[in-house]
């Protein structure tokens, strides 16, 4: 069955850092602050997969549903979700608000930068894990390494921007904010996890797997990617790493040649495959 190797495109931004892990980009001094994984193949894949390195706090932001974007003539909407590799002592992602606010108070607060005060701002380590539905107010901050899995939908809502000179999205973002606490519970996912960290009621799934050296897994399902984040391998007679990101069509064969931790998503259809890894507890996550 067909593999790829994604393509890894590296994204300069003023609120990157230089110390990019080797595995993931050249220290060539620059200050990335993401890097996309994308098909030369494929411009149509349901799932985007990021890297994202951060110096400083980025801009309070909104997704649509899908129902909503498509209303407005879009693909779809945006849900996603974060698995953190690293993290500063002090560093936070602000998700949801402390308590419910209307409409009227989410725009003013957004306008007089009170927002800050009223979202809710989780502390977070390495293995802190937060899938973020489409209407979650929502800021990644300073000092933070993640993985981001989204659906594949470029639709931003910029509510608030700590003053810098870029544009926001103000009617747009109250109209899809679901602007109260977020209600699921706040996780730490060690590397050494093997459990589904989303289920069935998100637009994807995504499993956190282990393998252990000379052993072989077995993927299944129409689309999958394989992220891998330790260890190193065969798949289907390519040798992955980690740092890298693959597309999977149908079924194939990931053999390991040394420890491997990866993530494993896959999208959500009217039938749908799972991945076939015996061991793999089955753990069903509120979406």
């Amino acid at each position: 069955m067909p593999i790829h190797r994604l393509v890894a495109q590296v994204i300069e931004k003023p609120w990157g850092r230089t110390d990019i892990p080797s595995h993931v980009s050249a220290n060539d001094g620059r200050r990335i602050g993401e890097v996309w994984f994308s098909s030369e193949q494929r411009i149509d894949l349901p799932l985007l997969v990021k890297y994202i390195f951060t110096s400083d706090n980025l801009s309070v932001q909104v997704h649509p549903n899908d129902e909503q974007a498509q209303q407005h003539g879009m693909a779809g909407g945006k849900s996603e979700c974060w698995y953190v590799l690293d993290a500063a002592p002090d560093a936070r992602l602000g998700i949801g608000m402390c308590q419910a606010v209307t409409s009227e108070q989410l725009r003013a607060a957004a306008l007089d930068g009170s927002i800050e005060t009223l979202m809710e701002w989780k502390p977070v380590k390495p293995g802190s894990f937060y899938y973020i539905p489409a209407g979650t107010v929502h800021a990644i901050g300073g000092g933070v390494a993640l993985v981001e899995i989204q659906q594949n939908n470029n639709v931003t809502y910029r509510l608030y921007d700590y003053g810098r000179p870029r544009e926001l999205h103000l009617d747009q973002a109250v109209a899809v904010s679901v602007a109260e606490p977020y209600s699921l519970p706040d996780r730490i996912i060690a590397l050494t996890a093997e459990e589904r960290l989303i289920g069935s009621a998100a637009p994807f799934t995504l499993d956190i797997v282990q393998g252990q050296a000379q052993t072989s897994q077995q993927i299944k399902g129409e689309m999958s990617w394989f992220i891998p984040l330790a260890g190193t391998g065969i798949l289907n007679g390519e040798s992955w790493r980690p740092g890298e990101c693959w597309l999977i069509e149908g079924e194939a064969t990931i053999e390991i040649l040394e420890q491997m931790s990866a993530l494993i998503a896959q999208p959500m259809s009217p039938i749908v495959q799972q991945i076939d890894v015996p061991s793999l507890p089955r753990k069903a996550v509120r979406g």
